[in-house]
């Protein structure tokens, strides 16, 4: 059974993470943009990546997005504005590790980041036909229905969760 880590993403895991993403999906240019934003992002302060590390090897992700101006925010300010709310953004995990949890606790490891930025809610974007994902980030606590955008012609709900101090 691998060591199981979760924490903010190193430089380095960062890189790592986005080859893989890029690796998976090949040929959609997509990726290899949003991995110039999301490092940006992450040194500019404008997000924080975490990550789910088996034996030390990056398997999961998630990012905080804080700021309004990070592309998937698009600047609207009920989903992330730089001072009380942020956006939790790019939950993935390996198709291996899926089910066991690990991105539950990567979920609360940034709540708890988030806290320490003294954010007072956060945010969470899911495609509308993806049940079973709507029904986890409920349990999260994520139950408040804020707005619904297109995505790729693709309905995205945005809920929201009050974070207790």
């Amino acid at each position: 059974m691998p060591e199981f880590s979760y924490h903010k993403a190193t430089p380095a895991e960062l890189e790592r993470i986005w080859e893989k993403d890029i690796a998976a999906n090949e040929g959609d240019e997509r990726w290899v943009r949003w991995r110039e934003e999301y490092i940006n992002y992450n040194r500019t302060g404008r997000a924080v990546t975490f990550v789910v590390t088996a034996d030390g090897e990056p398997v999961g992700q998630g990012t905080l997005l804080i700021s309004p101006e990070c592309g998937a925010v698009g600047g609207r300010l009920t989903l992330a504005d730089s001072i009380s709310v942020g956006n939790i953004n790019a939950l993935r995990i390996d198709r291996e590790y899926r089910g066991d949890g690990h991105i539950s606790k990567l979920v609360h490891r940034i709540e708890a980041h988030a806290r320490t930025l003294r954010l007072s809610a956060l945010t969470i974007g899911v495609e509308a036909d993806k049940v079973r994902n709507i029904s986890i980030y409920f349990h999260w606590g994520f139950t408040e229905y804020v707005t619904w955008e297109p995505d790729d012609n693709i309905p995205v709900l945005y809920y929201r969760k009050e974070l207790n101090p």
